[in-house]
């Protein structure tokens, strides 16, 4: 059994969630950055208006070029934070070049698709190169002139070994979601690829959490770094928190009966294993919950298509595995559902904060055992 006990956070009068977001006043809008034109039009267009605490107080720092390190939670509008100055930078040098690493392919991707609409008709090319995905276009579009790439750090080092990515012209690294990184094992190959890079670099690094890694990487990368720290609100107190007790032979019936009430519209289950995934999202869809899953075993193709049809509303319940689901943004998430017991209480932190986001109200469930945890 997991240390974690759930049972502690039962939470059924939250912290109203508009509430706690309206205690920041921002210093900056974005027409006081000194942006260029065409880029301060991409990100009206966008529907970006008043920058958000990560935003509001990064982005003077990298303009400034200096480094920084940006501890901020998912949801906070980080990437934003950290694509708009890049971007600015380099309209006004268009020689630069930037990597981001990021932890999953997903991520990687979302990015990827931040930055075309922030950069949209400004003629910036970039490259995402993650693995799971054929290597062959990726060695092709590292062939031509990339303000960014963006990847994960496996397949970037792996181009980096095969002489296709060549790091002398980067000017900047942002290391997004560095703890994340960390605790799936990427340490050393951050390491290999940031001591190939030209020291006189800009290095932005963010994180949710500062680690023992993280501070060494901090320490032993970065030079004279501004800290900025954003705590987006506290999850453990804006959200609506309660166990679901079960009996070992009724499990399933109770999350079939918690998924038949209509307040369940978009709803994220947590499963433990990658193959007890799979099957809990077979068995919802045979008895009408139609459901979808994301878990290591599957491609990167499977994985995006199970996430497009959760996000239009096709499949009504996500099943995935913490791993799966590091990284991904969903909005609209009614419910989180861990059907099995997150490990630490940092798991059920990141498990739960799918939920209530962007000042909407949420509700999270956790399965507990009727005879444990009392």
């Amino acid at each position: 059994m997991p240390s974690f006990n759930p049972s502690q956070f039962i939470n059924t009068n939250p912290v109203d969630a508009g509430a706690v977001k309206e205690t920041y006043t921002p210093k900056h809008n974005f027409g006081s950055f000194g942006l260029d034109a065409r880029l301060a039009r991409s990100i009206a267009s966008m529907g970006l208006s008043v920058p958000t605490p990560i935003q509001d107080q990064i982005i003077p720092e990298i303009l400034a070029g200096r480094d920084v390190i940006g501890l901020a939670e998912t949801g906070t509008g980080k990437t934003a934070a950290f694509l708009i100055p890049l971007i600015e930078n380099n309209l006004k040098n268009p020689k630069e070049q930037t990597l981001i690493l990021a932890p999953t392919r997903e991520l990687a991707l979302q990015i990827g698709e931040e930055l075309r609409k922030l950069s949209s008709g400004l003629r910036i090319f970039s490259s995402v190169c993650v693995g799971g995905m054929n290597i062959r276009p990726q060695i092709n579009a590292l062939r031509r002139s990339n303000q960014f790439i963006i990847g994960t750090p496996g397949r970037v080092l792996d181009l980096l070994r095969r002489k296709h990515f060549t790091t002398g012209s980067v000017t900047t690294v942002v290391l997004d979601e560095a703890d994340r990184m960390l605790d799936m094992g990427f340490i050393h190959d951050i390491k290999t690829i940031l001591s190939e890079i030209p020291k006189d670099r800009k290095t932005l690094f963010f994180s949710a959490t500062m680690s023992g890694d993280a501070k060494q990487i901090v320490n032993d990368f970065l030079r004279n770094p501004v800290t900025i720290s954003v705590k987006k609100k506290d999850v453990t107190n804006s959200i609506e928190q309660d166990v679901v007790r079960y009996e070992n032979h009724n499990k399933f019936e109770t999350l079939l009966k918690l998924l038949s009430n209509p307040e369940s519209k978009r709803v994220l289950i947590f499963g433990a294993m990658k193959h007890s995934v799979e099957q809990l999202a077979r068995q919802l869809s045979t008895k009408g919950a139609a459901a979808e899953s994301i878990h290591g075993n599957k491609s990167h193709v499977q994985r995006q298509k199970a996430l497009a049809k959760f996000k239009r509303g096709e499949a009504r319940v996500l099943v995935a595995t913490d791993v799966a689901a590091r990284g991904i943004h969903i909005d609209d998430v009614s419910h989180v559902i861990n059907y099995d017991l997150p490990n630490t209480f940092e798991d059920y932190v990141h498990r739960i904060g799918r939920t209530g986001r962007a000042a909407k109200r949420g509700i999270a469930l956790t399965f507990v055992p009727a005879t444990g945890m009392r």
